[in-house]
Protein backbone atom coordinates (compact mmCIF):
# COMPACT_ATOMS: atom_id res chain seq x y z
CA UNK A 1 0.00 0.00 0.00
CA UNK A 2 1.32 3.44 -0.94
CA UNK A 3 -0.76 6.50 -0.11
CA UNK A 4 -0.30 10.23 -0.55
CA UNK A 5 0.51 12.39 2.48
CA UNK A 6 -0.36 16.05 2.91
CA UNK A 7 0.35 18.80 5.44
CA UNK A 8 -2.92 20.08 6.90
CA UNK A 9 -1.89 21.85 10.11
CA UNK A 10 1.03 23.91 11.39
CA UNK A 11 2.08 25.14 14.83
CA UNK A 12 5.17 26.78 16.27
CA UNK A 13 6.81 28.49 19.21
CA UNK A 14 10.18 30.06 18.38
CA UNK A 15 12.26 33.25 18.79
CA UNK A 16 10.27 35.04 16.05
CA UNK A 17 6.79 34.22 17.29
CA UNK A 18 4.61 32.08 19.51
CA UNK A 19 2.24 31.14 16.70
CA UNK A 20 2.50 30.53 12.96
CA UNK A 21 0.96 33.81 11.81
CA UNK A 22 3.24 35.94 13.98
CA UNK A 23 6.25 33.89 12.91
CA UNK A 24 5.45 34.08 9.20
CA UNK A 25 4.79 37.83 9.26
CA UNK A 26 8.13 38.40 11.01
CA UNK A 27 9.86 36.11 8.52
CA UNK A 28 8.47 38.10 5.60
CA UNK A 29 9.44 41.35 7.31
CA UNK A 30 13.03 40.03 7.61
CA UNK A 31 13.13 40.47 11.36
CA UNK A 32 15.73 38.82 13.55
CA UNK A 33 14.65 36.91 16.66
CA UNK A 34 18.15 36.61 18.10
CA UNK A 35 18.75 38.69 21.23
CA UNK A 36 21.28 39.26 23.99
CA UNK A 37 21.23 36.40 26.51
CA UNK A 38 18.86 37.48 29.24
CA UNK A 39 18.57 34.53 31.64
CA UNK A 40 22.17 34.37 32.86
CA UNK A 41 25.61 35.83 32.21
CA UNK A 42 27.67 33.80 29.76
CA UNK A 43 30.32 36.45 29.12
CA UNK A 44 32.92 34.38 30.96
CA UNK A 45 32.72 31.87 28.10
CA UNK A 46 32.55 34.68 25.51
CA UNK A 47 29.00 33.87 24.40
CA UNK A 48 26.56 36.77 24.32
CA UNK A 49 23.54 36.01 22.10
CA UNK A 50 20.91 33.31 21.64
CA UNK A 51 17.60 32.67 19.92
CA UNK A 52 15.28 32.86 22.95
CA UNK A 53 11.53 32.38 22.98
CA UNK A 54 9.89 35.61 24.17
CA UNK A 55 6.68 36.20 26.15
CA UNK A 56 5.65 32.56 26.10
CA UNK A 57 2.56 31.58 28.06
CA UNK A 58 1.99 27.83 28.06
CA UNK A 59 -1.51 28.23 29.48
CA UNK A 60 -2.78 29.96 26.33
CA UNK A 61 -2.78 26.70 24.37
CA UNK A 62 -5.64 25.39 26.47
CA UNK A 63 -4.08 21.99 27.06
CA UNK A 64 -1.84 22.77 30.03
CA UNK A 65 -3.07 23.54 33.53
CA UNK A 66 -1.22 25.94 35.82
CA UNK A 67 -0.57 23.23 38.40
CA UNK A 68 1.32 21.20 35.76
CA UNK A 69 3.90 23.86 34.93
CA UNK A 70 6.26 23.19 37.83
CA UNK A 71 6.56 19.55 36.78
CA UNK A 72 6.82 20.08 33.02
CA UNK A 73 9.97 21.17 31.24
CA UNK A 74 9.96 23.94 28.64
CA UNK A 75 10.69 21.64 25.71
CA UNK A 76 7.50 19.73 26.55
CA UNK A 77 5.50 22.93 27.05
CA UNK A 78 6.69 24.23 23.67
CA UNK A 79 5.70 20.97 21.95
CA UNK A 80 2.23 20.86 23.51
CA UNK A 81 1.59 24.50 22.60
CA UNK A 82 2.74 24.05 19.00
CA UNK A 83 0.79 20.79 18.67
CA UNK A 84 -2.39 22.44 19.98
CA UNK A 85 -2.03 25.16 17.36
CA UNK A 86 -1.32 22.65 14.57
CA UNK A 87 -4.36 20.52 15.39
CA UNK A 88 -6.58 23.58 15.63
CA UNK A 89 -5.17 24.81 12.32
CA UNK A 90 -5.98 21.46 10.68
CA UNK A 91 -9.67 22.08 11.29
CA UNK A 92 -10.40 18.74 12.92
CA UNK A 93 -9.77 16.84 16.12
CA UNK A 94 -9.87 13.53 14.20
CA UNK A 95 -12.69 12.20 16.35
CA UNK A 96 -13.93 10.35 13.26
CA UNK A 97 -10.88 8.10 13.45
CA UNK A 98 -9.88 5.27 15.76
CA UNK A 99 -7.31 6.93 18.08
CA UNK A 100 -4.87 4.16 17.16
CA UNK A 101 -4.83 5.59 13.61
CA UNK A 102 -3.30 8.86 14.82
CA UNK A 103 0.35 8.96 15.84
CA UNK A 104 2.61 11.42 17.64
CA UNK A 105 6.29 11.61 16.68
CA UNK A 106 8.35 14.49 18.04
CA UNK A 107 12.11 14.78 17.68
CA UNK A 108 14.27 16.12 20.52
CA UNK A 109 18.03 16.47 20.41
CA UNK A 110 18.76 16.77 24.11
CA UNK A 111 15.65 17.03 26.30
CA UNK A 112 15.32 18.51 29.78
CA UNK A 113 18.91 19.59 30.27
CA UNK A 114 17.97 22.56 32.45
CA UNK A 115 16.30 20.24 34.94
CA UNK A 116 19.31 17.92 34.91
CA UNK A 117 21.52 20.88 35.79
CA UNK A 118 19.18 21.98 38.58
CA UNK A 119 18.82 18.54 40.12
CA UNK A 120 22.54 17.78 39.91
CA UNK A 121 23.26 20.97 41.84
CA UNK A 122 20.66 20.01 44.42
CA UNK A 123 22.22 16.55 44.80
CA UNK A 124 25.75 17.88 45.27
CA UNK A 125 24.57 20.44 47.82
CA UNK A 126 21.95 18.46 49.77
CA UNK A 127 22.35 14.79 48.83
CA UNK A 128 20.72 12.35 46.41
CA UNK A 129 17.63 12.00 48.60
CA UNK A 130 16.65 15.54 47.58
CA UNK A 131 16.38 14.72 43.89
CA UNK A 132 12.85 15.38 42.64
CA UNK A 133 10.65 12.30 42.13
CA UNK A 134 9.73 13.96 38.82
CA UNK A 135 13.37 14.05 37.70
CA UNK A 136 13.22 11.17 35.22
CA UNK A 137 9.84 11.88 33.58
CA UNK A 138 10.65 15.58 33.31
CA UNK A 139 14.05 15.30 31.67
CA UNK A 140 13.71 12.32 29.29
CA UNK A 141 13.52 13.40 25.66
CA UNK A 142 10.47 11.29 24.77
CA UNK A 143 8.23 13.09 27.27
CA UNK A 144 7.26 15.72 24.68
CA UNK A 145 5.78 13.07 22.38
CA UNK A 146 4.22 11.22 25.29
CA UNK A 147 2.66 14.36 26.76
CA UNK A 148 1.24 15.55 23.44
CA UNK A 149 -0.37 12.14 22.91
CA UNK A 150 -1.85 12.18 26.41
CA UNK A 151 -3.24 15.68 25.95
CA UNK A 152 -4.82 14.89 22.59
CA UNK A 153 -5.80 11.27 23.22
CA UNK A 154 -4.00 9.86 20.18
CA UNK A 155 -2.86 6.26 20.61
CA UNK A 156 -1.07 5.38 17.39
CA UNK A 157 2.72 5.10 16.95
CA UNK A 158 4.29 7.31 19.58
CA UNK A 159 8.01 7.93 19.85
CA UNK A 160 10.85 10.42 19.94
CA UNK A 161 13.48 10.63 17.23
CA UNK A 162 16.82 11.65 18.71
CA UNK A 163 19.42 12.23 16.03
CA UNK A 164 20.97 15.53 17.10
CA UNK A 165 20.09 18.38 14.72
CA UNK A 166 18.20 16.04 12.37
CA UNK A 167 15.74 14.91 15.06
CA UNK A 168 12.77 17.01 13.96
CA UNK A 169 13.20 16.14 10.29
CA UNK A 170 13.55 12.43 11.04
CA UNK A 171 10.39 12.49 13.16
CA UNK A 172 8.45 14.07 10.29
CA UNK A 173 9.97 11.69 7.77
CA UNK A 174 9.09 8.61 9.79
CA UNK A 175 5.56 9.91 10.32
CA UNK A 176 5.28 10.37 6.56
CA UNK A 177 6.32 6.77 5.99
CA UNK A 178 3.82 5.42 8.54
CA UNK A 179 0.96 7.20 6.78
CA UNK A 180 2.19 6.40 3.28
CA UNK A 181 2.47 2.70 4.11
CA UNK A 182 -0.97 2.53 5.71
CA UNK A 183 -0.10 2.18 9.39
CA UNK A 184 -1.56 5.58 10.33
CA UNK A 185 -4.10 7.99 8.89
CA UNK A 186 -2.70 11.10 10.57
CA UNK A 187 0.27 12.05 12.70
CA UNK A 188 1.31 15.00 14.85
CA UNK A 189 5.02 15.39 14.23
CA UNK A 190 7.99 17.74 14.36
CA UNK A 191 10.63 18.79 16.85
CA UNK A 192 11.11 20.65 20.11
CA UNK A 193 14.04 21.86 22.23
CA UNK A 194 14.86 24.12 25.20
CA UNK A 195 18.60 24.13 25.70
CA UNK A 196 19.52 27.79 26.17
CA UNK A 197 21.43 27.14 29.38
CA UNK A 198 24.94 28.08 30.41
CA UNK A 199 25.93 24.43 30.64
CA UNK A 200 24.94 23.72 27.02
CA UNK A 201 26.40 26.99 25.75
CA UNK A 202 29.63 26.15 27.55
CA UNK A 203 29.81 22.75 25.90
CA UNK A 204 29.31 24.14 22.42
CA UNK A 205 31.66 27.06 23.14
CA UNK A 206 34.58 24.84 24.16
CA UNK A 207 34.29 23.00 20.85
CA UNK A 208 34.32 26.38 19.06
CA UNK A 209 30.93 25.80 17.45
CA UNK A 210 29.21 29.04 18.60
CA UNK A 211 29.65 32.60 17.38
CA UNK A 212 31.28 35.02 19.79
CA UNK A 213 29.50 37.96 18.22
CA UNK A 214 28.05 40.51 20.64
CA UNK A 215 25.69 41.91 18.01
CA UNK A 216 22.49 39.82 18.04
CA UNK A 217 21.26 41.35 14.78
CA UNK A 218 24.36 40.28 12.87
CA UNK A 219 25.45 37.11 14.66
CA UNK A 220 23.98 34.31 12.54
CA UNK A 221 25.52 34.66 9.07
CA UNK A 222 24.88 31.50 7.03
CA UNK A 223 27.02 31.14 3.91
CA UNK A 224 28.79 34.46 4.58
CA UNK A 225 32.58 34.33 4.46
CA UNK A 226 32.82 35.97 7.90
CA UNK A 227 30.56 33.45 9.65
CA UNK A 228 32.17 32.21 12.85
CA UNK A 229 29.71 29.79 14.42
CA UNK A 230 26.04 29.17 15.05
CA UNK A 231 23.64 30.86 17.47
CA UNK A 232 21.90 28.50 19.89
CA UNK A 233 18.11 28.73 19.78
CA UNK A 234 15.00 27.10 21.23
CA UNK A 235 11.37 26.39 20.38
CA UNK A 236 9.16 23.91 18.57
CA UNK A 237 7.74 23.31 15.13
CA UNK A 238 4.85 20.84 14.69
CA UNK A 239 3.01 19.61 11.59
CA UNK A 240 -0.19 17.67 11.15
CA UNK A 241 0.35 15.09 8.42
CA UNK A 242 -2.69 13.38 6.98
CA UNK A 243 -3.55 10.79 4.38
CA UNK A 244 -4.66 12.70 1.29
CA UNK A 245 -8.01 11.02 0.67
CA UNK A 246 -9.06 11.56 4.29
CA UNK A 247 -8.04 15.22 4.09
CA UNK A 248 -9.77 15.68 0.75
CA UNK A 249 -13.00 14.08 1.97
CA UNK A 250 -13.30 16.54 4.85
CA UNK A 251 -12.39 19.55 2.71
CA UNK A 252 -9.16 20.24 4.58
CA UNK A 253 -6.90 23.17 3.89
CA UNK A 254 -3.72 21.68 2.41
CA UNK A 255 -0.40 23.48 2.62
CA UNK A 256 1.62 21.03 0.55
CA UNK A 257 2.06 17.39 -0.30
CA UNK A 258 4.90 15.75 1.59
CA UNK A 259 6.03 13.50 -1.20
CA UNK A 260 9.55 12.35 -0.39
CA UNK A 261 11.96 11.69 2.47
CA UNK A 262 15.64 10.83 2.46
CA UNK A 263 17.69 9.69 5.45
CA UNK A 264 21.36 8.73 5.33
CA UNK A 265 24.49 8.59 7.46
CA UNK A 266 27.92 10.05 6.73
CA UNK A 267 29.85 7.40 8.67
CA UNK A 268 32.62 9.96 8.81
CA UNK A 269 33.09 11.98 12.05
CA UNK A 270 31.32 12.75 15.34
CA UNK A 271 30.88 16.46 14.53
CA UNK A 272 32.17 17.31 11.06
CA UNK A 273 30.04 16.66 7.98
CA UNK A 274 31.56 14.57 5.22
CA UNK A 275 33.77 17.00 3.24
CA UNK A 276 32.50 15.49 -0.01
CA UNK A 277 28.85 15.94 1.01
CA UNK A 278 28.04 12.44 -0.22
CA UNK A 279 25.61 11.47 2.55
CA UNK A 280 23.68 14.74 2.48
CA UNK A 281 23.54 14.60 -1.31
CA UNK A 282 22.11 11.08 -1.25
CA UNK A 283 19.44 12.14 1.28
CA UNK A 284 18.36 14.91 -1.10
CA UNK A 285 18.46 12.63 -4.13
CA UNK A 286 16.42 9.95 -2.38
CA UNK A 287 13.77 12.47 -1.31
CA UNK A 288 13.50 13.86 -4.84
CA UNK A 289 13.27 10.39 -6.35
CA UNK A 290 10.57 9.23 -3.91
CA UNK A 291 8.58 12.36 -4.76
CA UNK A 292 8.64 11.38 -8.43
CA UNK A 293 10.57 14.50 -9.36
CA UNK A 294 13.76 15.49 -11.13
CA UNK A 295 16.42 17.83 -9.69
CA UNK A 296 15.27 20.50 -12.15
CA UNK A 297 11.81 20.43 -10.52
CA UNK A 298 13.14 21.76 -7.22
CA UNK A 299 12.44 25.47 -6.87
CA UNK A 300 13.70 26.02 -3.34
CA UNK A 301 15.85 24.50 -0.58
CA UNK A 302 15.52 25.44 3.07
CA UNK A 303 19.12 24.65 3.93
CA UNK A 304 20.49 23.40 7.22
CA UNK A 305 22.67 26.53 6.89
CA UNK A 306 24.05 26.76 10.42
CA UNK A 307 26.52 29.65 9.95
CA UNK A 308 29.50 27.40 10.75
CA UNK A 309 32.51 27.15 8.50
CA UNK A 310 32.26 23.46 7.70
CA UNK A 311 28.49 22.98 7.47
CA UNK A 312 27.79 25.74 4.97
CA UNK A 313 30.70 24.81 2.74
CA UNK A 314 29.96 21.10 2.70
CA UNK A 315 26.19 21.53 2.38
CA UNK A 316 26.84 23.69 -0.68
CA UNK A 317 28.93 20.88 -2.13
CA UNK A 318 26.18 18.36 -1.32
CA UNK A 319 23.53 20.47 -3.08
CA UNK A 320 25.69 20.64 -6.18
CA UNK A 321 26.21 16.89 -6.08
CA UNK A 322 22.50 16.15 -5.66
CA UNK A 323 21.10 18.68 -8.14
CA UNK A 324 23.86 18.76 -10.73
CA UNK A 325 23.29 21.46 -13.34
CA UNK A 326 20.07 22.51 -11.58
CA UNK A 327 21.98 23.64 -8.47
CA UNK A 328 22.83 26.98 -10.04
CA UNK A 329 19.20 27.96 -10.50
CA UNK A 330 17.64 26.69 -7.25
CA UNK A 331 16.75 29.26 -4.59
CA UNK A 332 18.27 28.49 -1.16
CA UNK A 333 17.85 30.16 2.21
CA UNK A 334 18.59 29.59 5.88
CA UNK A 335 15.89 30.28 8.46
CA UNK A 336 18.65 30.00 11.09
CA UNK A 337 19.84 33.46 10.03
CA UNK A 338 16.74 34.81 11.80
CA UNK A 339 16.17 32.45 14.73
CA UNK A 340 19.44 30.62 15.33
CA UNK A 341 19.91 26.87 15.48
CA UNK A 342 17.16 25.09 17.43
CA UNK A 343 19.00 21.73 17.47
CA UNK A 344 16.35 18.97 17.62
CA UNK A 345 13.58 21.49 16.87
CA UNK A 346 15.30 22.98 13.82
CA UNK A 347 13.86 20.51 11.32
CA UNK A 348 10.35 20.99 12.69
CA UNK A 349 10.39 24.79 12.48
CA UNK A 350 12.08 24.73 9.07
CA UNK A 351 9.49 22.25 7.77
CA UNK A 352 6.82 24.75 8.86
CA UNK A 353 8.62 27.43 6.82
CA UNK A 354 8.96 25.10 3.84
CA UNK A 355 5.25 24.24 3.85
CA UNK A 356 4.34 27.93 4.07
CA UNK A 357 6.71 28.74 1.21
CA UNK A 358 5.09 26.11 -1.02
CA UNK A 359 1.60 27.28 -0.08
CA UNK A 360 2.27 31.01 -0.42
CA UNK A 361 4.84 31.00 -3.25
CA UNK A 362 7.30 33.03 -1.22
CA UNK A 363 10.95 32.39 -0.34
CA UNK A 364 12.32 34.42 2.55
CA UNK A 365 15.63 36.20 2.57
CA UNK A 366 18.76 34.88 4.29
CA UNK A 367 19.64 37.89 6.42
CA UNK A 368 23.06 39.08 7.63
CA UNK A 369 24.83 38.14 4.41
CA UNK A 370 27.44 40.68 3.25
CA UNK A 371 30.72 39.01 2.27
CA UNK A 372 30.58 36.33 -0.45
CA UNK A 373 32.48 33.10 0.14
CA UNK A 374 34.02 31.55 -2.96
CA UNK A 375 33.29 28.10 -1.51
CA UNK A 376 29.60 28.97 -1.02
CA UNK A 377 28.68 30.11 -4.51
CA UNK A 378 25.00 29.27 -4.96
CA UNK A 379 21.92 31.52 -4.74
CA UNK A 380 21.18 31.91 -1.02
CA UNK A 381 18.43 34.55 -1.48
CA UNK A 382 20.49 37.24 0.22
CA UNK A 383 19.06 40.44 -1.30
CA UNK A 384 15.37 40.18 -0.46
CA UNK A 385 12.55 37.69 -0.11
CA UNK A 386 10.97 36.80 -3.42
CA UNK A 387 7.51 35.96 -4.68
CA UNK A 388 7.98 33.03 -7.02
CA UNK A 389 5.92 29.92 -7.85
CA UNK A 390 7.32 27.18 -5.61
CA UNK A 391 6.64 23.91 -7.42
CA UNK A 392 8.69 21.75 -5.08
CA UNK A 393 11.01 22.32 -2.14
CA UNK A 394 13.51 20.49 0.04
CA UNK A 395 14.18 20.97 3.74
CA UNK A 396 17.59 19.76 4.90
CA UNK A 397 18.80 18.78 8.37
CA UNK A 398 22.33 17.55 9.10
CA UNK A 399 23.23 16.39 12.61
CA UNK A 400 26.31 15.65 14.70
CA UNK A 401 27.10 11.98 14.30
CA UNK A 402 26.58 12.20 10.54
CA UNK A 403 22.77 12.06 10.53
CA UNK A 404 21.22 13.50 7.36
CA UNK A 405 17.53 14.06 6.68
CA UNK A 406 15.70 15.69 3.78
CA UNK A 407 11.99 16.30 3.27
CA UNK A 408 10.55 17.00 -0.18
CA UNK A 409 7.28 18.97 -0.36
CA UNK A 410 5.44 19.92 -3.52
CA UNK A 411 2.32 21.72 -4.66
CA UNK A 412 -0.77 19.60 -4.18
CA UNK A 413 -2.34 18.28 -7.38
CA UNK A 414 -5.37 16.10 -7.97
Amino acid sequence: MSRRVVVTGLGTVNPLGNNVNEFWENIKAEKCGITKIERFDASDINIYVAGQVQNFDALKCGLIEKKELRNMQLFTQYAISAAAEAVNDSGTDFKDLDPFEIGVMIGVGIGGIEFIEEQYSKMTEKGASRISPFFVPMMIANMAAGSVAMKLGYKGDNFCATSACSSGTHAIGEAFRKIKDGYLTACICGGTESTVTKFVLGGFATMHALTKSQDPLNASKPFDKERDGFVLGEGSGILVLEEYEHAKARGAKIYAELAGYGATGDAYHITSPDPEGTGAARAMSNAIKEAGLQPSDITYINAHGTSTGLNDKYETKAIKKALGDAAGSVRINSTKSMIGHLLGAAGGVEAVVTALSVKNDFIHRTINYSVPDEECDLDYTTEKGIDIPVKAALSNSLGFGGHNGTLCMKKISE
